[in-house]
């Protein structure tokens, strides 16, 4: 199984099956790491995060990580994608994202029960997962990219009014465990990502994607899905 691929301050530990994150890599990168992705693990702690405290862009897609998710003080983080988790309730990790990442201004949930989209059930629509924009807005009105959909204004003024207002309850305990099973897994990561030798993190296309060609956006996009 391959180790980590490092191409100057990026460091990617991809598809190594690590319920937590080994000490050696903290000890080997952390002190020049900026971008760490840690996708297609089965983390289920980031106890080892504490090491890498200079990270810019962390990327935990398709891991386990659920509820009890723990982040260390990282001040200069602006990027964080947590897609296809365990995360069920969202209050909790918004408040916790608040604290402990001040800088933060591109977040992604998809792909967990906590961000209400067809994507993960059938019963959700639209309309909830506006509102759930709203709500995390409310929390964390520096963001200017949600589910790689860019913030607008209309959004930022309608969270000030009425995100307090706009919070997502928890669902029914049927719904809360999402397969991990092969032949079930979402990605929200075209399949040309998963690929060990490409890193770049980006995300998919999805029913709430931006695709505006010259706006920061494209910064999720890839060139080949434009």
């Amino acid at each position: 199984m391959a180790g980590p691929v490092v191409n100057g301050t990026q460091v990617s530990y991809i598809g190594q099956d690590c319920s937590e994150i080994p000490e050696h890599l903290g000890r080997a990168y952390g002190h020049l790491a900026k971008r760490l992705d840690l996708s297609f693990n089965l983390l289920r702690s980031l106890e080892g995060l504490s090491a890498f405290r200079s990270l810019e862009e962390l990327i935990l897609d398709n891991n386990l990580l659920g509820n009890d998710l723990v982040l260390p003080g990282l001040p200069r983080l602006h990027t964080l994608t947590l897609n296809k988790n365990q995360i069920t309730e969202l209050e909790n990790l918004l408040d916790h994202l608040a604290e402990v990442t001040p800088s933060l201004e591109y977040l992604s949930l998809l792909g967990n029960v906590a961000c209400p989209n067809e994507l993960v059930s059938l019963d959700k629509d639209e309309d909830d997962y506006k509102r759930y924009r709203c709500f995390v807005l409310h929390k964390l009105p520096n963001l200017k990219f949600l589910d790689a959909q860019k913030v607008t204004r209309i959004e930022r003024e309608e969270a000030l009014a009425r995100g307090a207002f706009m919070k997502v309850l928890k669902p029914k305990a049927s719904s809360d465990v999402v397969s991990k099973s092969p032949e079930s897994q979402y990605s929200p990561l075209p399949s040309g990502s998963r690929d060990l030798t490409n890193h770049r993190g980006v995300l998919g296309r999805c029913h709430y994607v931006y695709y505006g060609k010259h706006s920061e956006g494209n910064r999720f996009i890839r060139d080949d899905q434009l």
